[in-house]
């Protein structure tokens, strides 16, 4: 009986808090319409470009032809999976895009911290904004302008220092071209981060005799350590993604072997050959890595680190 009683009460309270939620959403909508107006647009954005797409995923394990219907006429299964999997020039292409990504990693992500840090002891106000400036302004570039501005520099025929590049160079001028057009942008959530750390504790640090750089090293990077970590978990999950724009703008039949990566890969098959089942088995394959990256990526920073996406 008394059981019975408290299952009654445990249901009564749960009630009574789902109802004081929503008493409390009605409030905070009715009070801040405005944000939840502007939430309108991006949601929108996300559902109809991110969510709905994910149902085109079926393809993998169907037939798809231009005649077929929307999803498929027939369940294949992991027919177009074996048959990537088997393939090796799709590992040729996840070698290249490995090295790429990886590449891209290592001298991309410490970079922006680096120039950051930097950034932040600069005094002079104006001269700070000026390079702040200059360094953002390249991301802004198309990419298909930058594509331009490195082929003329590299050209065969009037290149700058095309004498002394090979096509095996394709990655280091991947790289060294995103590192160009990326550095300042990528910097400003650490530049921000920087402007949130406690004035005060430089000024003890001060007193007890340490000089700058024992400053940045006790003081800045621990306390922009969170966002460091944060970055680097999403950084990491997005290894498999080289964007494939960039790399067809640049890919000549000179430097095809180590330029062809998984995404122009998926962009053959499924847009220049119309294999699209095989193209989407190929690039949920690309995804379910990518998830796998983060998913233990920020597993293992929760554990080392405590900070963490989730």
């Amino acid at each position: 009986m008394e059981s019975v009683l408290r299952k009654k009460e445990l249901t009564v309270c749960e009630t009574k808090k789902a109802k004081t939620r929503g008493t409390r959403l009605v409030k905070n909508i009715k009070k801040y319409y405005g944000y939840y107006i502007l939430l309108i647009l991006p949601i929108t954005y996300f559902i109809i470009f991110k969510y709905v797409p994910m149902i085109g995923n079926i393809l993998a394990f169907r037939r798809y032809s231009a005649a077929s219907p929307l999803l498929g006429s027939k369940w294949v299964g992991l027919l177009y999976f074996n048959q990537f999997l088997t393939n090796p020039e799709f590992w040729k292409k996840f070698t290249n895009t490995l090295f790429i990504s990886i590449g891209t990693l290592l001298f991309q992500f410490p970079l922006p911290i680096i120039f950051a840090l930097l950034l932040n002891e600069i005094k002079n106000v104006k001269f700070k904004k000026v390079v702040q400036t200059a360094s953002y302004l390249p991301h802004f570039i198309s990419v298909v302008v930058v594509a331009g501005i490195v082929m003329q520099v590299l050209s065969p025929s009037s290149g700058i220092i095309n004498d002394i590049i090979e096509p095996g160079w394709f990655r280091t001028i991947y790289i060294s071209s995103a590192i160009w057009q990326q550095l300042g942008w990528n910097a400003i959530i650490y530049i921000a981060a920087l402007a949130g750390v406690d004035p005060e504790l430089y000024e003890a640090a001060l007193i007890d005799g340490a000089n700058r750089f024992k400053q940045t090293i006790h003081i800045t990077i621990p306390s922009i350590s969170t966002t460091i970590i944060i970055s680097l978990i999403l950084a990491i999950g997005r290894i498999m993604t080289v964007g494939y724009e960039k790399i067809l703008l640049l890919m000549n039949d000179l430097n095809r072997d180590t330029a062809d990566v998984i995404s122009t890969y998926v962009y053959k098959i499924g847009l220049i050959d119309n294999n699209f089942s095989f193209s989407t088995a190929v690039g949920l394959f690309e995804a379910i890595i990518g998830l796998i990256l983060v998913c233990s990526a920020n597993y293992v920073s929760k554990k080392i680190t405590d900070s963490s996406l989730w």
